[in-house]
């Protein structure tokens, strides 16, 4: 009998060590969260702390990080270890799915360098647009706080406020337009908007750093879907060097296949290299661009997945500082390689799985909205994935 009641009492422990809460933040994030030790972290002690470091206090000098990291700002000021700095002031929360899965998918984006002019000519015809004079865009948060991350695009007839023009409708009236200057690819522009930001190189070789000033309002669409779904593309073989090449074989069809993307993204000169929403330089394999809703501008997060060059391990703690419009949902982020030939190769073939830990600092766990409930580890995972050392 006394063997029966120490076979239970053992399994109960076991069972309670394989249990951790998940709990939920929601002034913070929308996702389920579930709180890990620095130490389980795969990775976090070999990575680079300080530079991380650098970069966390490079993001707290914008005015649009969130307020819930003001006051571990203020003491990042005069930090020079950084290992010591996150452990000490942070507690590490591993981001859940609805399905309390912490799989999700890591995607890549880099600063392409195109090759334009001010003056448009027979080579340089495409141009980068500057944003209409006639877009209204109105932020939501002074009249509804609980929309405070949207942003309603529109222009003004007669006296209400309608949708703006798609791409294909803004490519058929496009002398309403005012161009910023002009490249010498159709493609390459498309895709200066998929990045948000990028360089040209002028005639003289001279390059002018070009900026994301605003976007029509419209939804993104990804055309790689598309072509994934017409069968032109495998999904394995999928990658901006894949649509590319495909675009280069099918001219006649391109502009059908980018009109699917009613979004349009509008530029302007800028004196610093790429810059995120955060209105930070972005610095590369350090920032990536998130969704508000489940990881605010500003946070520390460690990232744990694979490079799709040589499907090395990438455990690396970055900063969230952009936005986008295909970076949706609870796990999703999108990595900035920089604008190397490495970068581009890197970025366009990257659609990893990866888990995501968001740093939140100690006095924030103590706000409202914070409530837990036990779930079993790995339970209901959608995709195992295992990281080799």
């Amino acid at each position: 009998m006394k063997s029966i009641y120490l076979s239970i009492i053992i399994v109960l422990v076991f069972s309670a060590c394989q249990e951790k809460k998940v709990e939920k933040l929601e002034h913070i994030s929308k996702a389920n969260l579930q709180k890990i030790e620095f130490k389980e972290l795969v990775g976090f002690k070999e990575d680079n702390l300080n530079l991380a470091l650098e970069v966390f206090q490079k993001s707290c000098k914008s005015r649009r990080v969130n307020k819930e990291l003001k006051n571990v700002c203020k003491k990042a000021i005069k930090a020079t270890n950084g290992k010591l700095f996150f452990t000490t002031h942070f507690i590490a929360y591993k981001l859940l799915n609805k399905k309390n899965s912490d799989q999700g998918l890591i995607t890549g984006y880099y600063e392409p360098i195109l090759q334009g002019s001010f003056t448009k000519t027979n080579i340089y015809k495409y141009p980068i647009y500057k944003t209409p004079k006639d877009l209204i865009s109105v932020r939501l948060n002074s009249l509804y706080p609980k929309l405070k991350n949207y942003t309603l695009r529109g222009k003004v007839v007669g006296n209400k406020l309608v949708p703006y023009e798609t791409r294909e409708e803004l490519e058929k009236q496009k002398d309403k337009l005012e161009a910023l200057l002009y490249v010498d690819s159709k493609v390459d522009r498309f895709f200066l908007e998929i990045q948000g930001s990028g360089k040209v190189r002028l005639e003289n070789n001279e390059i002018v750093n070009v900026a994301y000033s605003n976007q029509n309002g419209r939804k993104y669409f990804a055309v790689g879907r598309q072509l994934i779904k017409d069968g032109s593309i495998k999904r394995k073989d999928m990658s901006l060097q894949a649509i590319k090449k495909w675009c280069d074989e099918n001219p006649s069809k391109v502009d059908k296949l980018f009109n699917l993307n009613e979004s349009t993204v509008f530029f302007t000169l800028s004196k610093k290299s790429a810059t995120g929403s955060l209105g930070v330089p972005l610095v590369a394999k350090r920032n990536i661009a998130v969704d508000k809703k489940y990881i605010p501008l500003g946070f520390p997060v460690f990232l744990n997945t694979k490079n799709p060059i040589d499907n090395s391990d990438i455990n690396i703690l970055v900063t969230a500082a952009d936005t986008g419009g295909a970076i949706k949902g609870d796990i999703r982020a999108d990595l900035f390689w920089g604008n190397t030939k490495e970068a581009k190769l890197g970025a366009g073939k990257m659609a990893q799985r990866g888990l995501l830990t968001i740093l939140i600092p100690k006095n924030s766990t103590k706000y409202k909205g914070l409530f837990d409930y036990n779930v079993p580890i790995n339970s209901n995972h959608l995709i195992q994935y295992s990281y080799s050392k």
